[in-house]
């Protein structure tokens, strides 16, 4: 069994996904330096964040990073939000999710939290 935890940023009031385009760079930025996934090179950063731009400036549902790892920034679908998804610790969490407060509320972007846990059988 292998515990997956979520806390979901849910956009409230007139904040959408193009709220998210001046602040996005920095969420990115604390999500890949908090796994330890910040790309070596200065380039393929900029690629994550201009193809997620693309699409928040045109206020659609962005990529998020997706890649294999211990945290991911997930955009559904169907709701104006995202979420963080963790298969590890709930403490990998804690730390982005200050740190995202911090930098939406930098913004003015309204915003509620909910976290969630479920148990995945990978047999």
């Amino acid at each position: 069994m292998m515990k997956v935890v979520c806390t979901h940023f849910v956009l409230k009031g007139k904040s959408n996904y193009k709220s998210l385009a001046p602040v996005f760079p920095d969420m990115l930025k604390v999500l890949l330096e908090e796994i330890g996934q910040m790309p070596e090179e200065e380039e393929i950063l900029h690629m994550y964040i201009e193809l997620n731009l693309a699409d928040l400036s045109q206020n659609r549902k962005p990529e998020g990073y997706n890649r294999k790892g211990k945290v991911r920034l997930v955009f559904p679908m169907e709701r104006k939000e995202f979420y963080l998804k963790s298969y590890e610790k709930v403490g990998d969490l804690k730390s982005i999710v200050a740190k995202y407060r911090e930098i939406l509320d930098g913004a003015g972007i309204k915003y509620e939290i909910h976290d969630e846990e479920n148990y995945m059988d990978l047999n």
